[in-house]
C-alpha cells in the first residue's frame, strides 16, 4: 500500500449519540451500514444506514423475533448481546454476535437486506469467547477471531469449527483485556485491529500485521494507535474500533467513546457512543487523525434523522425501530392496536425494580433534553421513567388522582414527592439542566426535574434529582440511560410521547 495523506473534514462527534457502543461497519457501493451492542434490551442489535459516515438513520433491528433473541428474566443488566461484527461477503450480509445469557453463546445471522429480515441464528458452539469477528481469505476460508485474540476456522453455513482455537497475538505487553478483534486484508498485509486496556478510562486501539490471516503478526511500533487515557480530552474511554474505506479511497475509523460531565471523577450518562475519526496510512501502518468533539451540538444534530426526535403519536400499527424494552416485549403487554392512536402497556412486574417490568423506552441521545408523555392511568398505574438498570432509575408515576416521583438508587427506594391531580388523562414531564455549582469537584453531570404540565402548558415541578446516580460511574455496567413509559399495575394508555433536545452551552 502506498502512503496516503488526507485533509479531514470536521466531524460533529458523536455521529451516533447515546447508548450505541461497540460499532461495527461495512460498506456496499455507496452505502454504509453499522450495528451496535444492545445488551439486555429487545429488540437487539440496532442497524443504521448512511451515505456519508456522518448522517445515520436507524433502519431496523437485526434481532427482532423471539426465535433470534431469547433473554431470560434472570439475565442481568449489561449482560445479553455483546459486540456484533457486520460484514458483507458473497452478496450477503453476515452478523456474528455473543449472547451473554443462559442458553446464549455465539451466533451468526445472515440477510440480503440489512434492514431485515435477518435469519434465525446459526449457533457457533465451538467458538468460546466474546466479541467474535468474521473474515474470509482468498480461497473462501472463513476465520472467526474473538476476545483473548484467539482464532478458529468455521463453516459459516453450519457453524461447524475445524481444528483447535489458537492464540494469534497477546496485544501490548502489560495492557489488560485484549478484545474486540477485527481482521482485514489491506494491500499486501493482513491487519489485526484490537481493543485493549479495558473499556473504561484506559481503553485504547492497537494493531498488528502479518502475511496471512493466521499470522504471524508484528505489532505496530506506534501502538496504541488511538487512546485518550491520561488526558483531559472531553471524549474518553476511546476504543473498540472498526475500519472502513470510502469510495474515494479515504479510510475511516468508527469507535466507541464517552463524554464525562461534572466534577471528579466525571460521570457519563449517555453510555458509550459511536464516534468517527479519519485514518491515513504511513509506511503501511494506519495513523488515526484527530477525534474532534462537538460538545455544544446544535439542538437538532445532523447525525439524528428528523423522525427520531419529536413526537410519536403511536399512530402506526408497529412501533418505530428505536423503541426498546428490557429482555422481551410480549405482544399482550405492549401494543398500539388495543386503543386506536394510543400505546397500551399492561403490567407484569409491580415496579421498574422487577426484571420483567413492562417498560418501553428510547436511548437518551442528548446531554440536555426534555421528554413529555400524555398518560391515561384510569385503569392502572404507570408513568414516565429514566432508567439505567433495575437498581438505578427515576420515575414520575400516575395513578387515578395522584402523581408521585420515585427514586431508586442501589438498595434504596423512596417516594421523593407527591401531589393530587384531577382524574383522567394528564401530561407528565422530565427535563435536564447542567448541575450547579459547576466549580465544585463533587458536582454531578446534570439535574433531572420531574413535574406535570398544566392545562395552559406550564411545567409544574415536583422535584429535582441529582443525575450522577443514573451514571455508569455509580451504577456500573455497559449501558446508558433510556427514557420511556412503563406500567406498574393494570393497563396504562399513552396518547403520545415527546422527546426534544435542549441547547447545551
Amino acid at each position: 500500500m502506498s502512503d496516503q495523506s488526507q485533509t479531514a473534514p470536521t466531524v460533529a462527534n458523536p455521529v451516533i449519540p447515546g447508548f450505541h457502543p461497540d460499532p461495527s461497519i461495512c460498506r456496499v457501493g455507496d452505502d454504509y451500514y453499522l450495528v451496535c451492542s444492545s445488551f439486555e434490551y429487545f429488540p437487539g442489535v440496532p442497524v443504521f444506514h448512511s451515505r456519508d459516515l456522518v448522517h445515520w438513520t436507524q433502519i431496523g433491528n437485526a434481532l427482532e423475533r423471539a426465535s433470534q433473541l431469547r433473554l431470560p428474566a434472570d439475565t442481568p443488566s449489561s449482560a445479553g448481546i455483546y459486540a456484533p461484527t457486520l460484514r458483507h461477503h458473497d452478496s450477503r450480509f453476515w452478523l456474528v454476535v455473543t449472547n451473554v445469557s443462559t442458553g446464549g453463546g455465539n451466533m451468526l445471522f445472515t440477510a440480503t437486506d440489512p434492514a431485515g429480515p435477518w435469519s434465525d441464528p446459526i449457533r457457533l458452539p465451538g467458538v468460546r469467547g466474546i466479541d467474535p469477528d468474521l473474515a474470509w481469505d482468498e480461497d473462501g476460508t472463513c476465520w472467526c477471531t474473538f476476545a483473548g485474540i484467539e482464532q478458529v476456522r468455521i463453516d459459516p453455513q453450519t457453524g461447524e469449527t475445524f481444528g483447535p482455537q489458537r492464540k494469534l497475538w497477546s496485544g501490548t505487553p502489560g495492557a489488560a483485556s485484549p478484545e474486540a478483534p477485527h481482521l482485514y486484508r489491506i494491500g499486501a498485509y493482513w491487519y489485526l485491529l484490537i481493543a485493549e486496556g479495558g473499556t473504561e478510562r484506559g481503553h485504547g486501539v492497537s494493531i498488528a500485521r502479518g502475511p496471512a490471516p493466521t499470522g504471524p503478526f508484528e505489532p505496530c511500533p506506534a501502538n496504541p494507535i488511538l487512546t485518550h487515557r491520561g488526558s483531559d480530552r472531553p471524549i474518553q474511554n476511546t476504543g473498540h474500533a472498526d475500519l472502513v474505506q470510502a469510495p474515494d479511497g479515504t479510510w475511516w475509523m468508527v469507535l466507541l467513546g464517552v463524554r464525562p460531565r461534572g466534577g471528579t471523577p466525571g460521570w457519563h450518562i449517555l453510555g458509550r457512543e459511536t464516534f468517527l475519526a479519519p485514518v491515513s496510512w504511513v509506511d503501511d501502518w494506519p495513523v488515526v487523525g484527530e477525534l474532534t468533539p462537538d460538545m455544544a451540538a446544535p439542538a437538532w444534530p445532523l447525525s439524528i434523522a428528523p423522525e427520531e426526535v419529536g413526537r410519536d403519536d403511536f399512530d402506526l400499527p408497529e412501533l418505530r425501530p428505536y423503541w426498546i424494552s428490557p429482555r422481551s416485549r410480549p405482544d399482550g403487554h405492549c401494543t398500539t392496536k388495543e386503543r386506536a392512536g394510543w400505546l397500551t402497556l399492561r403490567a407484569r412486574g409491580a415496579s421498574l425494580d422487577d426484571t420483567d417490568a413492562t417498560f418501553l423506552g428510547r436511548r437518551q441521545r442528548h446531554l440536555a433534553w426534555r421528554a413529555r408523555v400524555r398518560i391515561d392511568p384510569s385503569w392502572g398505574r404507570g408513568g414516565l421513567a429514566v432508567r439505567l438498570d433495575e437498581r438505578h432509575h427515576y420515575e414520575i408515576e400516575a395513578s387515578d388522582g395522584q402523581v408521585q416521583v420515585v427514586a431508586r438508587i442501589g438498595p434504596l427506594r423512596t417516594v421523593v414527592a407527591a401531589r393530587p391531580v384531577p382524574a383522567g388523562p394528564l401530561v407528565l414531564g422530565v427535563r435536564t439542566a447542567e448541575a450547579q455549582p459547576p466549580d465544585d469537584a463533587r458536582t454531578g453531570p446534570d439535574a433531572l426535574s420531574f413535574g406535570v404540565d398544566t392545562l395552559d402548558g406550564a411545567f409544574t415541578e415536583l422535584c429535582t434529582l441529582d443525575g450522577r446516580y443514573l451514571s455508569t460511574e455509580v451504577a456500573g455496567g455497559f449501558t446508558g440511560r433510556v427514557v420511556g413509559m412503563y406500567a406498574a399495575a393494570g393497563s396504562v394508555h399513552f396518547d403520545w410521547f415527546d422527546y426534544d433536545p435542549l441547547h447545551v452551552t
